[in-house]
């Protein structure tokens, strides 16, 4: 490591009890916005956006997340250059580039993203402290009973986003991600890659059908979607019978779509402003024999098949559907997602003639 890097400490140790969805993802949003944030703490967070893609810097960055007693770590290696974007490294040798259109991805907000969480939860501040040796503002979301459901450490000089926390209705952390080493002198510019990222041929677990995505991994997963679909392009899909529900339980709100290159699967992202969880569509029917070592679970008819890593994985069906979810949050989350999702039990000519004229007027969720 190049640079005045200063080592964090990671927080360790192992959380106990599985968590329901609802006490993640928990309140009232009227009772939230009784609350009231404090302007000058949304601010900070606007503020560390910006940070984000105009703040030089190198070092280490570190994701940890706990479902039960467990607890899995990943790390990279991560450069910025304002304007080029950020780099990606890594122990394993994998390696990635995110544009600087996506740079503000480092702090996990964007502008929509914003406004779920002052929607869903009162932002206020907390006391300063230090962290990766470094004097840092603090902020949290708080539920309607005052306990808080995110903590966010900033840089107080930069305004960078050092260290986040997703934090159960009990008290613990679930996720946490941020740096364990940071400097803010980077190394001479280096060509930017003309080839695609390093990567295999990722095919969706259990599907029958669609083409596979080639990706290096979640911190490069979005170079292999196409461009994001307007209100124009969601309303099109809806209206040739594509299930994309705008809201999921715990108040998961659909933010962006994304359609894979090709016209083949669609990548939904929902989040509450904390919680992120991306559902990919792909029509075709749900292959059993590709899932296995896929635990099985069947409750009210619908089967949803789960794993559980680093990150959590559910998949279910409906009819004509395949539905792939994927976050970061606890295991029930991914499995209320999947087991929520459009059935699509009825025949498909008369779910569209019904649904066709309500979905194309919808006006256009990333205003």
């Amino acid at each position: 490591m190049k640079g005045h890097g200063r080592r964090c400490a990671v927080l360790a140790g192992a959380l106990a009890g599985a968590l329901a969805l609802a006490g993640l993802l928990s309140g009232d949003p009227a009772a939230v916005r009784r609350l009231r944030s404090d302007p000058a703490a949304v601010g900070l967070l606007h503020a560390a956006t910006d940070a984000a893609r105009r703040v030089p810097y190198e070092g280490r960055r570190f994701l940890t997340t706990w479902n039960h007693s467990k607890s899995a770590t990943s790390e990279v290696t991560v450069t910025h250059r304002p304007g080029e974007g950020i780099r990606y490294r890594s122990a394993a040798g994998g390696a990635g580039y995110r544009p600087e259109s996506a740079a503000g991805g480092t702090t996990g907000f964007t502008a929509r993203t914003l406004a779920l969480l002052t929607r869903n939860y009162a932002v206020v501040r907390g006391p300063d402290t230090a962290i990766c040796g470094r004097r840092a503002r603090v902020v949290e979301a708080r539920r309607a009973d005052g306990s808080p459901a995110g903590r966010f450490w900033l840089d107080q000089e930069t305004g960078l986003m050092l260290h986040r926390e997703l934090i159960d209705a009990t008290g613990h952390p679930v996720i946490v991600t941020g740096f364990s080493e940071i400097s803010f002198t980077v190394p001479a510019a280096e060509p930017v890659p003309v080839a695609p990222p390093r990567g295999g041929l990722l095919r969706f677990p259990g599907s029958s059908v669609g083409d596979p995505v080639q990706t290096a991994g979640p911190e490069t997963a979005e170079s292999a979607w196409g461009e994001r679909l307007d209100g124009a392009g969601i309303a099109g899909l809806r209206g040739r019978g594509w299930p994309l529900p705008e809201v999921l339980p715990g108040r998961l709100t659909l933010y962006d779509v994304r359609r894979e290159r090709g016209g083949g699967a669609v990548h939904l992202s929902y989040s509450d402003g904390l919680a992120a969880v991306s559902v990919f569509v792909q029509r075709g029917t749900l292959d059993e024999r590709g899932m296995a070592g896929w635990r099985k679970t069947v409750r009210g008819g619908r089967t949803v098949y789960r794993r559980e890593s680093l990150r959590r994985w559910a998949v279910s069906a409906g009819k004509g559907y395949v539905y792939t979810v994927l976050t970061d949050a606890p295991q029930s989350t991914a499995e209320a997602v999947a087991m929520n999702m459009p059935r699509g039990s009825e025949p498909f000519g008369r779910r569209l003639t019904r649904g066709a004229r309500r979905l194309a007027g919808k006006v256009n969720p990333f205003d």
